[in-house]
């Protein structure tokens, strides 16, 4: 409609209906309309839900965060614009100056530096400790120690923490466990059933799982600090774009059947590996040669989820020789996507790593990270084997 000087007047933005749509609308809006100031008040206030402006908030956001927070038996969620928005806003937004945090000592590699770097640079102090040596851990706390950040399954040794070693310690100190839930998902693994405070999630990896939203979530058990968690994201601008929560629930709506396939598969990936020459090692959680074996079947539950994590013979030449020869792989610095793709830690996510830092990691230029996906399992094995045989004759 037009007013009486002829400028363009919005009219209602959506028609009623007695009937409602199936798949959730997309709600781009930046702002919000209120009719007075009086229904603000209440809306800021907590009387009336509604939403004001979409860094504090938006339907698509709430939508991927109540489909998140029932996956995990909590409620009150934070969705962040990515995976290590969501870990920033746990590291940064419940510490302070003075204060100390332990990390596990084979986290993600953006997680590592956040922990290296970041943090004591704003007077957070910071260590490293072997989320599977209670004793270790045990070791590194002072009395300023706030809380444990660990990983359930590493990323991308695929190590297997103490969850249940953590939490008693943890529940003894008063310190927070935060638990980084993402390769194992809310299906291979529930961190609040074994004593996690905070679970953290990169939902741009296989919850969402097509490789085109960037997203994270966290959660805590405590409502307090969910509320702390959610003002220090909207006050440092974390809000998730509307249309990446529409499009992560949709990759959600199959989550779970995606799961099923890809970890299927990527048990019989390891174990063909595992038979291969040229291969020197193969990190899958349900093979009785991992390390953590008897940890990870007690924890996960047989649930091996959808990595795995090998080493080649040959270092760097090898690697190059293999990703040429893996035809229709993406080799790309990524995970959960519907097809397989590969990640090479020592040039992608644990660069920033001198050489002897990787090597303590298990890192070596032939270490390869696969994230597995739903390709026909026959076919991704043979390419797999074309692969490994000519990165052998390299």
């Amino acid at each position: 409609m037009r007013n009486s000087k002829g400028s363009l007047m919005r009219p209602d933005p959506l028609p009623h209906s007695a009937s409602h749509p199936v798949v959730t609308p997309l709600s781009p809006s930046v702002v919000y309309a209120s009719e007075t100031p009086d229904a603000l008040d209440d809306q800021y206030e907590g009387r009336v839900h509604g939403y004001t402006y979409s860094r504090e908030g938006h339907p698509n956001a709430d939508v991927v965060a109540k489909r998140l927070d029932a996956m995990e038996g909590m409620s009150g969620g934070v969705v962040t614009g990515s995976g290590m928005a969501a870990v920033s806003a746990v590291l940064l937004g419940l510490t302070k100056t003075g204060d100390h945090v332990i990390g596990g000592n084979q986290l993600y590699g953006r997680s590592l530096r956040l922990m290296k770097e970041d943090l004591p640079r704003l007077g957070i102090e910071t260590s490293l400790a072997d989320p599977a040596d209670i004793a270790a851990v045990r070791a590194a706390i002072r009395p300023e120690t706030k809380m444990i950040l660990v990983e359930t399954v590493s990323n991308p040794t695929l190590a297997v923490a103490d969850i249940d070693g953590l939490s008693a310690l943890c529940k003894e100190t008063g310190i927070l466990l935060v638990v980084d839930n993402t390769f194992t998902t809310p299906r291979g693994f529930q961190p609040f059933d074994h004593g996690a405070d905070i679970v953290i999630h990169s939902i741009t990896k296989l919850l969402a799982g097509h490789s085109d939203v960037m997203l994270g979530y966290v959660v805590a058990r405590d409502p307090a600090l969910n509320e702390r968690l959610s003002v220090f994201s909207v006050t440092t601008g974390m809000t998730p774009s509307p249309f990446d929560c529409w499009l992560a629930e949709r990759g959600m709506l199959s989550f779970e059947l995606r799961f099923e396939r890809s970890q299927a598969t990527a048990a019989a990936l390891a174990d063909h590996l595992a038979g291969m020459p040229g291969v020197k090692r193969v990190i899958y959680p349900t093979r009785k040669d991992h390390p953590d074996h008897d940890r990870a079947m007690d924890l996960l539950k047989g649930q091996g989820c959808n990595m795995v994590s090998f080493e080649l013979e040959g270092g760097r030449a090898a690697a190059n020789a293999f990703t040429r020869a893996a035809d229709g792989l993406n080799f790309a610095p990524t995970l959960g996507d519907v097809g397989t793709t590969l990640s090479h830690p020592a040039s992608s996510s644990h660069r920033a790593l001198t050489p002897e830092e990787r090597a303590g990691l298990g890192l070596s230029e032939g270490f390869f990270r696969v994230s597995v996906g739903l390709e026909d399992p026959a076919a991704l094995l043979a390419v797999f084997s074309e692969a490994v045989a000519a990165a052998a004759a390299s």
